[in-house]
């Protein structure tokens, strides 16, 4: 079964083709482009005009490469949560239609619960706390994925789950407005991210083995440490990074102006700008769970979509 899927994010537009069978998921294609098509929802409740033009020119590039590597037997497309807060996604829904993509804005439930599936596959027989920072939201669960090696697909039992309106895109914007980043600014937005993600540390009785982060945030943060040029996925994925480590990253990079971190090994240019917001949140997920690191994961919803459509 050939199986592609399309993660439309506030920051980031995403590609994953592949194909699976008995043996597992074996990747065909990964592209990423940074599309911002959240840039300014936070303030306005609206998707850009702009910020839809360069994403549908963005995702009908991704359609041509999902025809060339016909015959493709399930394309999924999903957008989160810029497009749940947009009162026009109906709009970006439709231009997508146009060019052969059909979109499915999902629930931070379910978000929360595909993106756990992506990763938890990987440690499997693990109890994991999972957090998953984006542009617009952070998805937080605790559970474990279980199943022998055999089985493609894992029987998830997760213990909770849920997302919350805090990203790296809504921060910036809120808070983080002085380049760079003032001190102020960084406290009132931690002291934000402790009270918006705290009710779920509060609520569950959580033991976990490892807390396992995806998304931009992370693997940058393991990209920077490393001085990773050009990205290497192999490099970052189920790496470990220490709280010294993160912190001497973020430190770093939080205290240079927008113009110098763009310059940083390791970091896309064009994330450097919600790159503090990112470790902002990161550094209270690890604060609230009582952890010392963390470990990067390059498996996400990505994977989750490609799993999910096996079950259907």
């Amino acid at each position: 079964m050939r199986v592609a899927a399309i993660d439309i994010g506030t920051v980031t537009s995403r590609l994953f083709i592949a194909d699976v069978n008995e043996s597992g998921v074996m990747p065909l294609c990964r592209k990423s482009v940074i599309t911002n098509l959240g840039e300014g929802v936070d303030a306005s409740g609206r998707l850009s005009d702009e910020a839809i033009a360069r994403t549908v020119e963005q995702v009908a590039r991704y359609k041509e490469v999902v025809d060339e590597y016909a015959p493709v037997d399930s394309l999924v497309a999903l957008a989160t949560s810029a497009s749940r807060d947009a009162e026009n996604s109906d709009e970006f829904v439709g231009r997508l239609r146009d060019v052969g993509v059909e979109l499915s804005v999902i629930p931070g439930s379910r978000e929360a619960e595909l993106s756990f599936l992506g990763a938890s596959n990987d440690f499997r027989g693990e109890d994991i706390l999972f957090a998953d920072i984006g542009g617009g939201s952070t998805e937080l669960a605790f559970g474990r994925a279980c199943g022998s090696a055999e089985s493609v697909v894992p029987e998830i039992e997760l213990h909770a789950s849920r997302s919350f309106d805090i990203g790296c895109r809504r921060m910036t914007e809120r808070f983080l407005k002085s380049d760079p980043p003032s001190e102020y600014e960084l406290e009132q937005a931690r002291a934000w991210a402790i009270e918006t993600l705290a009710p779920f540390f509060e609520e569950e009785s959580i033991r976990f083995d490892r807390l396992v982060a995806v998304a931009g945030t992370p693997t940058s943060v393991v990209a920077v440490r490393d001085s990773l040029v050009p990205y290497d996925s192999s490099r970052v994925h189920k790496v470990v990074v220490t709280r010294e480590e993160f912190d001497d990253v973020a430190q770093r990079l939080c205290a240079l102006p927008l113009e110098e971190r763009k310059k940083v090994a390791g970091i896309q240019p064009k994330r450097a700008g919600v790159f503090p917001a990112g470790v902002v949140i990161l550094d209270a997920v690890m604060s609230l769970a009582k952890v010392d690191g963390f470990t990067a994961s390059e498996s996400d919803i990505l994977i989750g979509i490609v799993l999910d459509a096996l079950r259907s």
